[in-house]
This record gives structure tokens, sequence and C-alpha cells, in this order.
């Protein structure tokens, strides 16, 4: 048998074990587009899949998860009774606090920090006053300005005999650890990267999963989360970031604190002595916000705050606002819009006219014909990169993290969110949605249907890249 004729037998070979292989528990949308391009390319295909195909963990990493839950209950808050949120919105608070690890926990203080340089200003403050701790976990950890601003912090409260302890991820920190780290270290921090590359070994995982939350905790006492990284504001060429960063204090700061020590556990197989001891710390409810923390990737409850959200979008009666830079919906999601839409319900989403990612810009506008058509109201914010992720519903509450409203974020990378049961923070979130809204430009559905069939075209070939985005 010549060479050519065991080439071709082998592509074949290949096609007939992806019928039976990708598609097991597998959206049938991410079962076509990986079958289509093993289909057409076929040892091309099969070695990305092999790659990138498949969420997985290695069974060490999946053990250490389950193990650390039992090292971590003694610095975590009591169990609080479901949330207070009642009517329409309640079965959805039920089934987040079925699907998340953390309790609905009361007596909770949040402000608020969408102003880019005034929410670093504030991260590196609350550094400079720490006594005992200080925990930070980014995804971006960048060597500029703004790293080297909280590596400053960082060193001076080594220098006061704090213990300092940074998570980077392995990719999006690239420079903060060539950087940054070597500096960390010589002042006495302790920095860990985190999802290291492996291709080999019992720690081995998909590379292109990725630890995308943003966390900081001091002293058990206040803690950060949202969307902004410890990274420039222009570190886009040509455009400008705008987030949002929220500061917390109350039992929810042991809750991100908890996530936090449960992805360092994962990397050194250790809970650090300071949280142990400061277990007896967090503060009593005292009247404040009921919120929870929702995390969500591998490791974790699959899918944990898109099933959330979509429980929100059909239980919501008056109004919703979706806010994200990246929007590639599955159809579960997808639906849930334009369902709420054709109840009534007004929903609006809030994304940016100009991104960073030209071929997830294409992918998320494949779906705006459908959504415009169901009175989905689509505004595009233009001036600044607005890269906040969040979500108000009826005025009642509030969602606010690390998650872009796209698959990737929803099934393969580790985030968190927050999930806040309060008016006040849900008037106040409004106050800057209106904001954003003012700066932004509705799409017209009229103008969107008309634009070129080679614009269309491109949408849609991008959106059968929806699965690996």
């Amino acid at each position: 048998m010549s060479w050519g004729a065991v080439y071709v037998a082998g592509e074949w070979l290949i096609r007939f074990g992806a019928l039976f292989y990708v598609p097991q528990r597998r959206a049938p949308s991410a079962a076509r587009a990986w079958l289509l391009l093993i289909f057409f390319l076929p040892y091309i295909g099969v070695a990305l899949y092999a790659l990138i195909g498949r969420a997985f963990l290695p069974r060490r990493r999946v053990e250490m998860q389950a193990q650390i839950g039992a090292a971590l209950a003694e610095v975590l808050p009591a169990s609080a009774p479901p949330p207070a949120a009642g009517g329409p919105l309640a079965p959805a608070a039920r089934l987040a606090v079925r699907l998340s690890e953390f309790a609905v926990v009361g007596g909770n203080r949040f402000e608020l920090l969408p102003a880019y340089d005034a929410a670093l200003d504030r991260l590196t403050a609350e550094i400079d006053g720490a006594t005992r701790y200080v925990h930070l976990l980014y995804y971006i950890f960048e060597h500029d300005d703004a790293g080297a601003r909280v590596t400053a912090a960082l060193e001076r409260a080594a220098a006061r005999g704090v213990a300092v302890r940074v998570l980077m991820d392995a990719v999006g920190s690239r420079g903060g650890l060539r950087g940054l780290a070597p500096r960390l270290r010589a002042a006495g921090a302790e920095v860990v990267a985190v999802l290291p590359l492996r291709l080999w070994g019992p720690n081995r995982a998909r590379f292109d999963l990725r630890n995308h939350r943003k966390i900081a905790v001091v002293d058990g006492r206040a803690g950060f989360f949202g969307s902004q990284n410890v990274v420039s504001a222009h570190a886009n060429r040509g455009l400008t970031n705008e987030e949002m960063m929220v500061r917390v204090t109350g039992p929810v700061v042991r809750q991100l604190g908890a996530l936090l020590v449960a992805d360092r556990y994962l990397e050194t197989g250790d809970v650090p002595a300071e949280v142990r001891r400061a277990g007896a710390l967090a503060p009593p409810p005292d009247g404040g916000a009921e919120a929870q923390v929702l995390p969500s990737g591998p490791g974790f409850n699959a899918g944990t705050t898109e099933d959330v959200m979509i429980a929100l979008l059909y239980a919501a009666r008056s109004r919703v606002v979706l806010t994200t830079p990246y929007f590639v919906p599955s159809e579960p999601f997808a639906l849930a819009l334009r369902s709420a839409a054709r109840r009534g319900v007004e929903v609006v989403l809030i994304v940016d006219r100009a991104s960073n990612k030209p071929l997830v810009q294409l992918a998320q506008q494949s779906f705006y014909d459908d959504l415009l058509a169901a009175g989905v109201r689509i505004h595009a914010y233009h001036g600044s990169f607005l890269h906040a992720k969040h979500m108000s519903v009826d005025g009642e509450l509030a969602l606010v993290g690390s998650s872009n409203f796209d698959i990737r974020s929803f099934a393969l990378n580790a985030e968190v969110s927050v999930l806040i049961y309060d008016r006040g923070v849900a008037a106040e979130l409004a106050r800057i949605e209106a904001r954003h809204l003012a700066a932004s430009e509705a799409i017209d559905p009229k103008d969107w249907a008309a634009r070129g069939r080679g614009r269309r075209v491109l949408e849609n070939l991008a959106r059968l890249t929806d699965a690996v985005l």
C-alpha cells in the first residue's frame, strides 16, 4: 500500500472516530463546529481538538479541589437563610443558592468604583493600611505604571511584616511574572504563577484554560472584585479601558478570600497560616446587603454564572441591563434574552462599538439580527473600551464580576461574580448604566439589516468558532 493510500485511510479513520467521540456530552453547535473542522482538515483538526477540544483538568487538580473545601470550612462565614429576594425573582435566587459553593450572607457593604485610576488608588490605599495580610489574584498583573504602583504598595506592606501573597495567571501576567515578581520576592512577598503551561505530567491541563479572576483581600476585612486588572487603562492600543471594580466589607470578603486561597492551594498544596488565624475575624451582619460569591469554571459546577443569569432573565418582569465587552452567548442564553424581550421586559445590551478582539466582535454581531427582531435593545458604547461585566434586574439585584457573557467565560475560564440582593446597590449600578447609555449609540434594526452581504458572511464564519473564543 502506498503512503498516499495510508494518508487517505488515516483521514477517514479520523473522521469516523470523530463522529463517535466529539458529540459526547457536548452542545450540538460546538460538536458541529469541531466536526466541520475535522472533516475538512482531519489531521490539523484532530491535533487542535486534542489541545483545546475538551475543558479537562487533571485528576490530581480535581481531587485537590474537593479537599480544599474541608480545609477552608473554618474561615468561611456561617450559612444564612435563603436570600430576601421575593416575588418573581425568588426562584432564580434559590437556584443561585443551590449552584454556588458559597452561602448567601448578610451584613455586606459595597462601594462601586467605575473610575479606573481612582479604583487603583483605592486598592493601593487599602494595601497601605494592611496590618496582617494582603492576598491578590489577577489574570493580568502587568509590568507597567499600574503594576508598578501596586507593586510598590505591596513592597511597603511586606517591609512592615505583612504577609503578602500574589497569584498571577501564567499567561495573562507574563509581563508581571518576568518584570515584577523578582522585585516582590526580593521584598519577602510570595508570588505564584497560576495554571502554568505544562504539556505533560500530573498537573497538565488544557493550555487555554485560564484563571480570569480579579480578587484582592486585605486582612479579611476588605475585598475587591470585578473586571479591572492591574494594568494601565491604555494597555489596548488605541483604546482606553473603562472598568467596574467593587470594594466590599462584610462576610463576602471571607468568601472571596476562600476562593483565592483555593486557587493558591491547587498550585502549592497548603493553606496560609494567616488565613487560619484570621478565621474568627469575620464581621457579624450589621444590616448591610445580602450577597453571595458565584465561582465558575472547571472544578466548580459547570455554567454556574450562566445558569443564574438565564434564570434571572426568565424571572425578570420589568427591566434587565447587561454590560459586557464580549458577547458570544450559548443558544439557551440567547433564547432567554429573546424570550424576556418578547414578554415585554425591557432588555438592554450594552457592548462596545470598537473591540480589541475583531474576531470576537464579528461573532457577537452575528447574534444581533435575532436579538433586535425580538425587541432587545443593543447599544454600542463609544469613546472608550467598556470592559466592565455586570447585570441589573428589575432594580432589585445586581451581578458584578470578571465573567464575560460568552461561552469561554461561562464554561472554560475560572471566573468569579458576586450576586448582590440589594436595591441600593442596584440603583447605584443603574445610574452608572445610564451614563453608559448616554455615551452609546442605539443600533437601529433597519440599518443593521441593511449591512453588506460580505459583512454577514464574515460574521457567520466567525460564529463557527464560538466554542473556542
